[in-house]
């Protein structure tokens, strides 16, 4: 796919994912002079505050400023030049002068002839993460309050796997964009959207100030927020009721990938293009389990009316087997797909 129709067709999930994902990324063309950027995501124009206007058309060194390492800008460049993969931190400026540290990813993208094609670079903000790195040094040289840095030192932990997913994320995608087998790119985009499910529940631990703990809805709500946002689509509604259900954080990981797994298979089954509806999602939390329903008024699963062999329904049934989970799925009439999750909870996580 060339990268004019690639920046065309709103439609694809691929471009969809490419378009929505929360990995900044960019992409620039060497064939034309200054090897400007030729595609921006939102999530750059948001990390930066340039608008696209600003930014396609024009090499990437607007970000550069006076704390942008020189060093650093030579490596980037000789790897350019050798036509190499580069992970380096940089540091970087928005649109309005502040300052962040970019962690760059830079690949070169060949086509089937071998011939460089472009150059795709995604970017993370680690300002967060030396941060909490200049907090941890000075709480441990005035030992003032060691349970303070060893909280901080888990969050960054948490952090740097949450920043080892979104690059995870990327090279998903990388990989995606010249796979001309339509069943391959859903699988990659199907995989990319799990790493995506975890990478948003070390989001939620990084904000919490107890990382022992996780709130189910909490998840729920940023996970449909994030899945119904990167369809594109108006048509598909949300209806929630969630309870605060709080389960142990060695859950959270299973859980994350159950719900999005159950979500997934709603949105991509029970509403085809030009069939909106409501996914209706309510959770109860009692002292030995948490109940969940999610219901749809579309028009019904395949896997709600006969057995299937296909890898998302597989993980559920061993993700459920995991955390001891019971899994129903149900026609709903006229139309639609009831799936009833109860999951058991020890007590002692309880408030």
């Amino acid at each position: 796919m060339t990268l004019s129709s690639f920046d065309r067709d709103r439609a694809d999930p691929f471009t969809a994912a490419m378009r929505a994902t929360s990995v900044a990324m960019v992409m620039t063309d060497p064939r034309l002079p200054d090897n400007p950027i030729v595609f921006a995501n939102d999530a750059f124009l948001g990390l930066t505050g340039y608008s696209s206007a600003e930014v396609i058309g024009h090499n990437c060194r607007f970000l550069h400023g006076p704390r942008t390492d020189p060093v650093a800008v030579a490596k980037i460049r000789d790897a350019i030049d050798a036509k190499m993969n580069i992970s380096i931190d940089l540091g970087n400026y928005r649109k309005d002068g502040s300052s962040f540290h970019n962690g760059l990813h830079i690949s070169p993208v060949f086509n089937e002839a071998g011939e460089l094609r472009l150059f795709f670079a995604s970017q993370l903000d680690l300002t967060d993460r030396y941060r909490l790195l200049g907090e941890w040094e000075q709480a441990n040289r005035t030992l003032s309050d060691a349970l303070e840095t060893t909280a901080t030192l888990v969050h960054e932990i948490d952090h740097r796997v949450k920043n080892n997913l979104q690059m995870v994320s990327a090279m998903i995608l990388l990989q995606s964009l010249d796979q001309p087998d339509p069943e391959l790119r859903r699988g990659l985009t199907d995989t990319l959207a799990r790493v995506e499910a975890l990478s948003t529940v070390h989001r939620r631990f990084h904000q919490s100030p107890d990382v022992s703990q996780f709130d189910v809805a909490d998840y729920v709500r940023d996970l449909l927020g994030d899945l119904v946002g990167a369809t594109g689509r108006t048509d598909i509604r949300l209806d929630l009721d969630l309870a605060s259900a709080i389960v142990p954080a060695s859950k959270s990981a299973a859980i994350a990938l159950l719900f999005n797994e159950v979500f997934t298979n709603a949105l991509k089954h029970a509403f085809p293009a030009g069939s909106g509806g409501t996914l209706r999602v309510s959770m109860v939390s009692a002292d030995d389990h948490l109940a969940a329903i999610v219901e749809d008024d579309g028009v019904g699963m395949p896997q709600a009316q006969r057995p299937t062999t296909s890898f998302g329904q597989s993980l559920i049934k061993t993700l459920a087997r995991q955390l001891r989970a019971e899994v129903a799925v149900k026609r709903v009439e006229p139309s639609g797909t009831r799936i009833e999750i109860r999951l058991p909870r020890e007590r002692k996580v309880m408030a």
